[in-house]
């Protein structure tokens, strides 16, 4: 498939069935990625971001389902697979970050335990062979004395180098698409930029592909090269990171760069969305963002259509003018 996306996601939808009824987690979400990009997924809590990144992966349990839509990874699709070929797939293929580094760990083996078995889950290896690619990867995120370090407990690990052992695991099989789900929140500002210019660099050397998965537009934008903001289970606006932090169209996306610190006078309280995120078991008709939106009309009682404008998209019937945004 010459020239086609290293993974294409199409219409895609992740309901949960609960007893109040149903919640459309992800209802018809669209997106590619190409060898090498890093994209962003961001919104705030509860906007779908990280159960697209689940979605992707295959990793949703009942009550959740994907119920429609379609997830190619280099033109395989991936929803509907069995269990067994999506484990085969999962780590060596496409991988997952986790924000908790111990999700990822087990807190009574070893660093060099856990990788060893992560490679023979999908290569098989001699320890030795396996001990020399897990010190060569942990080397790559910029762990000190890597062989060593194998021989260590998570507990002996600083948050940060938790972080990015979870990181070297991700790659050890060159996995071609990464999705990352806000793996530096909790962690330090300082070492917070040095993971993702190792991410940065690893994506350019390896070709591998990164959903970056954040409420944090602020680190989004140092690190993807195209954006997509997330409400209520739908992405309402995508672009260039450039474009879409210059020129918001969406009224969401201009309220988030709105409230950046950055954004605020010295002096002055950081501006605010007002009102909360929607249930997703109850949202309103048409557009999700009405309840909270200033340009709100009688026409956004529909929900709109998605407008494309040059690279960049979004669904509002009252976006905002580039004039308003600067």
């Amino acid at each position: 498939m010459s020239g086609a996306p290293l993974l294409q996601v199409t219409d895609l939808k992740t309901h949960f069935l609960t007893r109040e009824g149903v919640v459309k987690a992800v209802d018809g979400v669209s997106f590619s990625v190409d060898d090498g990009e890093i994209i962003g997924l961001v919104g705030e809590s509860g906007s779908g971001k990280s159960v697209t990144g689940f979605s992707l992966i295959g990793l949703i349990d009942p009550p959740g389902r994907i119920v429609g839509g379609s997830v190619k990874l280099e033109g395989m699709e991936l929803v509907g697979l069995p269990d067994r070929e999506m484990r085969k797939l999962r780590g060596a293929r496409i991988a997952m970050v986790f924000q908790d580094p111990m999700m990822t760990l087990n807190p009574v083996l070893s660093i060099g335990t856990q990788m060893r078995l992560a490679l023979n889950a999908h290569d098989r290896l001699s320890r030795r062979a396996a001990d020399d690619r897990a010190a060569q990867t942990l080397a790559r995120v910029g762990i000190p004395d890597p062989r060593a370090r194998l021989q260590a407990y998570p507990h002996q690990f600083s948050g940060g180098m938790r972080q990015r052992v979870a990181i070297a695991i991700a790659l050890l099989h060159g996995s071609r698409v990464i999705i990352a789900d806000e793996p530096t929140t909790a962690l330090d500002v300082s070492i917070q930029a040095q993971i993702l210019s190792e991410i940065r660099d690893l994506a350019r050397e390896n070709g591998t592909a990164l959903v970056w998965i954040s409420h944090d537009l602020s680190t989004v934008s140092s690190l993807a090269s195209r954006l997509m903001v997330m409400y209520a289970g739908r992405i309402v606006e995508a672009g260039p990171v450039g474009t879409v932090l210059r020129a918001p169209r969406h009224p969401y996306t201009a309220g988030l760069l709105k409230s950046l610190p950055a954004a605020a006078r010295p002096g002055e309280p950081l501006a605010q969305i007002p009102g909360t995120t929607p249930s997703l078991l109850n949202l309103p008709e048409g557009c999700p963002f009405r309840p909270r939106c200033d340009r709100a009309s009688e026409a956004c009682a529909v929900y709109p259509d998605l407008v494309q404008e040059d690279r960049r998209s979004y669904r509002c019937h009252n976006p905002v003018a580039a004039t308003e945004a600067a």
